[in-house]
């Protein structure tokens, strides 16, 4: 019997995203990293493009019948065939038996996958190379179910012999892997914002919530690590500047391992492939799905009123 399409579609990512992460770290090593503005602190390099080609042709080639929307607008005719993979990760296929009854029997017209081939390209160019992430979202009609986030320079602060990458994958319903989950320091408070596109309201909204320490990263990928990892309890950025690639894989992973993403006035993103790219309504995430309310409570009106979603 056929392992179930969501699980197939999830091993299938899984691997793709291996191989966009080695695509990306060679390009790195190249020197030449092929930057163009596509707008203001906006960048896109031959590493955004290749590893989308990679995911983008890949997935399309094992599932002809999915909609899939990535970041950049980009030309599929010169793709390099040593970057499809039809590859599907064992460890994740071996699942099958305990996937949730809503999600067996899903049809691939429901399905949308978001792709942001390189998550913080600005700190890529900058050498933050932790800030950097692949990001791969499966969303069944509206609601994002399942993503993979993938670290292609993770460990690389341990020396150059230090194996690099790891790979984070959840299943709403199943739970989230490739990690040890650790629960926030009690006590703190700490909050993960925009490390770039600090301004009033955003500012404002994170002072409501009284943190003790704020972390100022890029990547909304990264930003969601911090919070499974433990290193954060809340990511709160209350500005429409992310789109719907940057938080459909990160909020997947992140409900599956029991916490929660909406927008500041509590609301989910949906994340259908007629649906609007930006998110209007900021992002606030929490480590902890108990949490949510209570950073929901401390947003001023005035920043909840300006950023309804649309």
């Amino acid at each position: 019997m056929s392992e179930p399409l969501i699980l197939r579609l999830v091993a299938s990512s899984v691997s793709v995203a291996n191989m966009a992460g080695r695509i990306i770290r060679d390009i790195l090593k190249t020197g030449d990293l092929g930057i163009v503005e596509k707008g203001l602190n906006d960048l896109q390099t031959e590493a955004d493009r290749n590893a989308q080609k990679c995911i983008v042709s890949s997935l399309m080639k094992a599932f002809p019948d999915v909609a899939i929307i990535g970041e950049e607008t980009l030309d599929y005719s010169d793709v390099n065939p040593d970057w499809i993979t039809m590859d599907q990760d064992a460890d994740v296929l071996k699942h099958a038996g305990s996937i949730p009854d809503d999600l067996k029997n899903i049809s691939a017209k429901d399905i949308c996958i978001w792709v942001d081939p390189l998550d913080g390209t600005a700190e890529f160019t900058q050498g933050l190379l932790d800030h950097v992430t692949v990001l791969i979202g499966i969303a069944v009609k509206e609601k994002a179910v399942a993503g993979v986030i993938y670290q292609p320079y993770y460990n690389y602060q341990n020396g150059p012999q230090a194996e690099l990458g790891r790979t984070i994958w959840g299943i709403v319903g199943l739970g989230a892997f490739g990690f040890e989950q650790v629960k926030p320091p009690a006590k703190e408070r700490i909050i993960t914002t925009t490390r770039s596109h600090m301004d009033g309201a955003v500012k404002g909204a994170i002072d409501a919530c009284q943190p003790t320490k704020i972390l100022r990263v890029g990547g909304a990928g990264h930003k969601v690590l911090l919070l499974i990892e433990g290193k954060a309890h809340a990511y709160l950025f209350a500005s429409p500047g992310c789109k719907k690639w940057d938080t459909c894989a990160p909020e997947a992973v992140l409900h599956a391992m029991g916490g929660k993403l909406t927008d500041v006035n509590g609301n989910f993103y949906q994340y259908h492939s007629g649906v609007k790219l930006r998110n209007d309504g900021g992002t606030l995430a929490t480590c902890l799905f108990e949490d949510h309310p209570w950073y929901l409570s401390k947003m001023p009106e005035a920043i909840r009123c300006t950023l309804k979603s649309k």
